[in-house]
């Protein structure tokens, strides 16, 4: 018997604004319950400032099990620390592997790759970018929470300049996470900055946006 082939992302994306070869790749994952065509919405957005980026922004691998549709990166009906770390690390490879691909097809250095992500998206990509072989330029997380961060000092490979933002009114994902995640980075070394958004729940708002805008322009040399 043959083994299953492994899983593959597959998602919208969007050529540079430019209309010439792409100068860097913004990776967009999303949250749970949704795909990704709810970020790459964000493009034409992040655009007006990185005109020579491409953008994708792969579906999540699995079928959201709380609902009769949307994907997630992994299951959220057990929401245990050790459950979700497990879930996580799972995906990881499967998301890695993307990003790979991604990177090639564009033509892109791996240092020139940005990941944004959203809730378990920010989860995703702190995980991922963290321990990539090469660094990525930037990650820029909304509303998540770093996963495993005690054994965090014993697998970083790579440290992104990186931005966190939460909602200081956030119903979903504790904004207790903002500061944990903010220290635990600091740590090992990670240049991390942070927003804690007044009145704002689970979700991006104006300032925020434009706050991931002026960071990714500042990281790529643009602003």
């Amino acid at each position: 018997m043959s083994s299953p082939s492994p899983v593959k992302l597959s998602g919208p994306s969007v050529e540079p604004a430019s209309g010439g070869p792409a100068a860097q790749l913004v990776v967009l994952l999303h949250g749970v319950g949704v795909d990704g065509s709810d970020l790459i919405e964000l493009a034409p957005f992040f655009a007006t400032i990185l005109p020579d980026a491409a953008f994708v922004a792969p579906d999540a691998p699995f079928a959201f099990d709380m609902a009769p549709f949307g994907r997630q990166w992994f299951s959220l009906q057990d929401r245990a620390i050790p459950a979700i770390s497990a879930g996580v690390r799972a995906t990881a490879p499967i998301l890695e592997a993307y990003i790979d691909e991604q990177t090639a097809l564009w033509g892109v250095q791996p240092s020139d790759v940005a990941l944004i992500g959203f809730s378990q998206g920010t989860m995703m990509a702190l995980h991922v970018a963290l321990r990539r072989a090469v660094a990525p330029a930037a990650v820029v997380g909304f509303s998540g929470a770093l996963v495993d961060p005690d054994t965090l000092a014993k697998e970083i490979t790579a440290r992104p300049r990186t931005l966190l933002i939460h909602g200081e009114d956030d119903e979903v994902v504790n904004p207790n996470c903002l500061k944990a995640a903010e220290q635990a980075l600091a740590a090992v070394g990670v240049p991390v900055l942070t927003e804690l958004r007044p009145g704002l729940g689970h979700g991006i708002d104006g300032p925020g946006a434009q706050m991931a805008l002026g960071f990714l322009g500042q990281v790529f040399g643009i602003s």
